[in-house]
């Protein structure tokens, strides 16, 4: 018996003390990523010291103030200089990620981009513009961390074909944004880089998960941006920072190849989509114009060759549009319906048609469709990538729901389906032909919501978007806030977001009164997570058929003339 205990009480030391070296291990690991970030800072910091001293008379403020159609158009016919643009955006870049650690690393090569780029025979269409690029977008010799220790290990080998494309059209990217750890968080946290504040309000959280992007472009730190999106991506932070952004429909940009296949896997039947992040309309018209070209498909023949259709973006003809201002699943805050009645009376006047369109089934949509694609195996895929790591705190109420059991879940969605509106059982996939007819449901949900389009004949649909920006730390514990922008990575129609107006103090009053649905404890927690944002955006959401950006975007446009003019 003494032998037994000795060997018992030295087996769970030895165990106590191997968890102490891996956490241990795992913490050297996140210093030295968070150490490599700032000595790339200081780098980039003298570096543009050192340009500042040589050309002291740039007019930084003029620059940074410019459209992009205009930087695009002065730096063709040589009136401004490619590296004056590039200094001045990287000088702005580092005050803004030291108010709201929005960077998680800069691109030395940019330097030799600029170089590149002056000696190419034709300028592209982004020729000497800077672009900031999301985490996980591959960029060679840097590392797509996802927010995840698992990553810190092998750098990129090769640029994605994005990248690639936006060098060839004579973009320079400049720096990598922050990210929420695993991306599937719409706050912007993660152990290793930490949180990315909104630089709008430091209290409130720029969405995400390409919230890194939002926080830059809004702060002016960048003048054209790229997110990816499979659950409102780029249009959260779109709406929590005042920024244009669109989701594509997915596959008409390069899908990037992840760091890791098993970290963000993109489930075939909800795809993720790159798109632009940009401060108005016009620059992501021409950001698309610019990454639909012969060298995207031709790097990548998955892609259809449709270039982008300047016809389509450019026609004044009135529109057909579809609108509601709620989906009736999660009720938003006020001010974000004010926004959708307020632009529906704005192109009423302006000669356009609206008609009443209400979708279909969104609880059906938001439970049975979007969260079982990804949770179909119970959650145990996606909780493999926090194995031998540290779980954000933004993140652990989504972990820990993972972690109950497949019985306990049960229990627990019984237990408190008289208490929330919206709890559900997470239903998974337990044979090959349930997840073949899971593919199917979505196709046929599909199929019904563009019969329910056609036989209103539509063109486009104005709808809201979740905002305004949350205080941190909300977005981990309302998932199913998301259903607004979830629906249409749903269906894989393109949709993208305007900011039209801001918080005022009457929709903080009215804010008092909201009781969402059910006034249950997440309708609160939604009052709360919005509260005190008065003067911070409030956006509406357009969204156009597949294959339809050049429509969307033109839709998007006409909102945002609208808008200014009032």
């Amino acid at each position: 018996p003494s032998a037994a205990l000795a060997l018992l009480c030295s087996s769970a030391a030895a165990m106590v003390v191997w968890k102490w070296l891996s956490k241990r291990q795992i913490q050297k690991k996140m210093e030295e990523a968070r150490r490599t970030r700032d000595e790339g800072v200081k780098k980039m910091a003298k570096a543009v010291q050192q340009f500042r001293e040589q050309v002291p008379s740039v007019q930084t403020d003029a620059i940074l103030s410019l459209p992009l159609l205009e930087l695009t158009k002065r730096l063709q016919e040589g009136s401004l200089s490619p590296k004056i643009v590039l200094y001045t955006y990287l000088e702005k870049a580092l005050e803004v990620t030291q108010q709201t650690n929005c960077l998680r690393h800069f691109i030395p090569e940019c330097e030799e981009q600029l170089q590149e780029i002056q000696q190419q025979k034709e300028k592209g269409l982004l020729y000497g513009i800077p672009v900031s690029i999301k985490d996980h977008i591959s960029h060679k010799g840097h590392l797509s961390t996802c927010g995840l220790v698992q990553c810190l290990d092998t750098p990129m080998q090769e640029d994605s074909v994005l990248v690639k494309v936006l060098k060839r059209q004579g973009a320079i990217p400049f720096a990598m944004t922050n990210v929420p750890q695993s991306l599937f968080n719409y706050d912007c946290s993660n152990p290793i880089f930490g949180q990315t504040l909104n630089p709008l309000n430091h209290q409130k959280s720029p969405g995400g998960s390409s919230g890194g992007e939002g926080a830059l472009i809004a702060g002016g730190g960048s003048i054209l941006g790229i997110g990816s999106d499979i659950g409102g991506s780029i249009r959260l932070p779109s709406s929590f920072c005042g920024l244009c952004g669109l989701k594509p429909t997915a596959k008409r940009l390069r899908c990037t190849h992840l760091p890791n296949a098993d970290v963000c896997s993109c489930p075939t039947p909800v795809p993720w989509a790159l798109g632009p992040m940009a401060r108005d309309v016009d620059s992501l018209a021409l950001c698309m114009k610019a990454l639909l070209c012969q060298d995207m498909f031709q790097l990548d023949p998955t892609v259809p060759p449709i270039p982008f259709d300047e016809e389509v973006y450019s026609s004044s003809a009135p529109l057909r549009v579809g609108y509601y201002d709620t989906d009736g699943y999660f009720p938003l805050p006020p001010c974000m319906r004010r926004a959708v009645r307020e632009t529906r009376r704005a192109l009423q006047a302006a000669g356009h048609q609206l008609v009443p369109f209400s979708p279909p089934r969104i609880h059906y949509v938001m439970t049975d469709l979007f969260l079982k694609t990804f949770f179909a195996d119970g959650g145990r895929a996606w909780l493999d990538v926090f194995t031998g790591g540290v779980v954000d705190p933004n993140l652990k109420s989504q972990v820990n729901c993972c972690r109950i059991p497949r019985l306990g879940k049960k229990l627990l969605a019984l237990i408190l389906k008289p208490l929330l509106k919206n709890v559900a059982m997470i239903s998974t996939c337990r044979s090959v032909k349930e997840m073949w007819n899971h593919h199917h449901q979505i196709e046929a949900y599909r199929t019904e919501f563009i019969a329910r389009w056609r036989e209103l004949r539509l063109d486009v649909v104005l709808c809201p978007v979740l905002g305004p920006a949350f205080t941190t730390g909300y977005a981990g514990k309302l998932l199913t806030a998301i259903s607004s922008t979830m629906l249409y990575n749903v269906l894989n129609f393109p949709a993208g977001v305007v900011p039209i107006s801001t918080v005022t103090e009457a929709d903080e009053e009215e804010l008092k009164l909201y009781q969402g649905c059910c006034d249950d404890p997440w309708d609160r927690m939604l009052k709360q997570a919005v509260a005190g944002a008065v003067g911070l955006p409030v956006a509406v959401q357009c969204v156009a058929l597949p294959w339809q950006e050049e429509l969307c975007l033109r839709f998007m446009k006409e909102v945002e003339t609208l808008s200014r003019e009032k």
